[in-house]
């Protein structure tokens, strides 16, 4: 049975209201969107800026049953891979675009 993937598109006059980072896989970049500026339930990873492939939608962030629903070129790829990008796009849509390692500064006190 195959379910079909809504993607909510939130403030269409600025999209890039509701990017919250991206990351790359070494030969792509992804891009994460919030579902809507106030309290998203949801983010949508694209590939590429003009977000018309949709590689994942993870639903359910308000009450904390997360689903993970892949856009259809993507369901293929291998398992680990799959577990790979989740990491990352989750870490998008928390943090951002972080800096690398040798630019953080930690604090012990």
């Amino acid at each position: 049975m195959s379910s079909s993937i809504v993607a909510h598109r939130g403030d269409r006059t600025n999209p890039a209201s509701l990017e919250r980072g991206s990351f790359s896989d070494g030969a792509r970049t992804f891009h994460v969107f919030a579902s809507s500026d106030s309290a998203p339930d949801s983010f949508q990873v694209f590939m590429g800026t003009d977000r018309s492939d949709l590689v994942l939608v993870i639903s359910g962030l308000n009450s904390g049953e997360l689903k993970a629903n892949w856009g259809p070129g993507w369901r293929a790829a291998s398992e680990e891979w799959r577990e790979w990008f989740e990491v990352k796009a989750f870490m998008a849509y928390y943090n951002g675009d972080r800096p690398s390692t040798s630019e953080v500064r930690v604090c012990n006190g």
